[in-house]
């Protein structure tokens, strides 16, 4: 078995699942964190290292299927140890290539390494246009790097909540690093950072319309920039562009760079890490030239990575990442589950349309509507709180530390 799922593997998952007549997870059902004896061993088959296991339970994931919110909880436990890098930017930029050699590379010096594609979804399915794998064969056959194309699912910024279950599914797996190629949609793929501990914003030479868009709003998420095919005419127009967007950014950040002509791979990753007044560090993103085809480039990419990395982790500012990304995971899920309630309580009113045309006839408004929705949750939430508040404190538990040299 190797390292990429099949089609198989999706298969034997979808007709594993729960028995017919078992009650589908919703809101909940969600709540409890009992797994079934099949789901136990399917996680513990994962945490031993199965392939098999760990593409049964993507499957489960992002078909959102019966019993996976309990599987992910119980994977929670054994994560917090992977890199997770996004990699975002147009379509055409070469992101797939680039991922590609990233993964050679990272396998090249000793690393496991997870891919996840976020690929746009069949208008006639929802599920993946699986063109990356066709772009990403450097490690066919390579059963530590695991490959896995999902459906953007219409989510705005190309990442699903499934993608960032999938990444929780291959962090507890123990890969090394995980790899997340974004759609490519332009300012939309903010969503990557929510996910991602870095993120490396690509761009190609003579892009003028990327670099727009880059001034519209991407510009804030790059940790790293990447001009890739930096053997083009223009490489070094662009990589001069991104560099004073970059400096514009951080204008209070000042960065020395050598003179002369910078050529693939030729990023400032030792003068990327600067002091502020406070003494504390910041990080002023580089700009990285890579020619994905042939890899060059590729290793001072992933030496910027890392420096950011510890960057991260001598700053603090990865404990608060992750905190901030956990926040997001919960408004995401809980908006989901109110959802689900509301729309429960809302056929019980005898449906969106009966209320619209009690509106239209003016016996009711459209406040006074969704007042009467929402109060029997609202009532269940009082009711919740009260008791939760009466009851004793827990003692707090050591968390787990994010760094690597805190882990140790």
């Amino acid at each position: 078995m190797v390292g990429r799922d099949t089609d198989t593997d999706r298969d034997e998952a979808r007709n594993t699942e729960e028995p017919a007549g078992e009650r589908q997870e919703g809101a909940a059902d969600g709540a409890s964190t009992d797994l079934t004896d099949r789901d136990a061993a399917l996680v513990e088959s994962l945490l031993d290292g199965s392939h098999r296991a760990l593409a049964r339970v993507i499957s489960r994931i992002e078909d959102r299927s019966p019993g996976y919110r309990r599987i992910v909880s119980a994977l929670h436990d054994h994560t917090g140890t992977a890199d997770v890098i996004g990699i975002t930017g147009s379509p055409g930029a070469g992101k797939s290539t680039l991922v590609d050699k990233l993964a050679l590379a990272l396998r090249d010096r000793g690393d496991t390494v997870g891919v996840v594609a976020v690929d746009p979804a069949s208008p006639y399915t929802g599920g993946a246009v699986l063109g990356d794998r066709i772009r990403m064969a450097s490690t066919v056959g390579d059963m530590d790097v695991f490959f896995r194309s999902m459906s953007a699912r219409g989510q705005l910024g190309g990442l699903s909540m499934a993608t960032a279950d999938a990444v929780t599914a291959l962090d507890a797996f123990g890969k090394d690093t995980i790899l997340i190629e974004t759609v490519g949609a332009g300012q939309s793929e903010i969503d990557v950072v929510r996910t991602a501990d870095t993120v490396a914003v690509l761009v190609q030479p003579g892009a003028g319309d990327d670099v727009q868009t880059l001034k519209a709003g991407i510009l804030e998420i790059g940790d790293v920039f990447v001009v890739n095919k930096f053997d083009r005419e223009g490489a070094e127009r662009t990589r001069a562009e991104l560099d004073e967007m970059v400096h514009r950014r951080e204008e209070s950040a000042e960065t020395t760079h050598p003179a002369g002509h910078h050529g693939p791979g030729a990023a400032r990753v030792v003068e990327a890490t600067d002091t502020s007044d406070d003494g504390s560090s910041t990080w002023t993103p580089p700009v990285v030239g890579t020619v994905a085809e042939t890899g060059e480039g590729v290793d001072a990419l992933l030496e910027a990575f890392d420096a950011h990395a510890t960057a991260l982790c001598d700053s603090g500012e990865l404990a608060a990442a992750r905190r901030h990304r956990h926040a997001a995971a919960i408004r995401t899920l809980i908006r989901a589950d109110v959802g689900a309630l509301a729309s429960d309580s809302i056929a019980e009113h005898g449906g969106i349309d009966a209320l619209a045309e009690r509106v239209r006839r003016g016996e009711t408004d459209p406040y006074t509507v969704a007042a009467e929705v929402v109060d029997p949750i609202e009532r269940c939430v009082e009711r919740a709180t009260n008791r939760t508040s009466s009851e004793s404190s827990q003692p707090d538990t050591e968390s787990r530390r994010d760094c690597p040299s805190e882990k140790d």
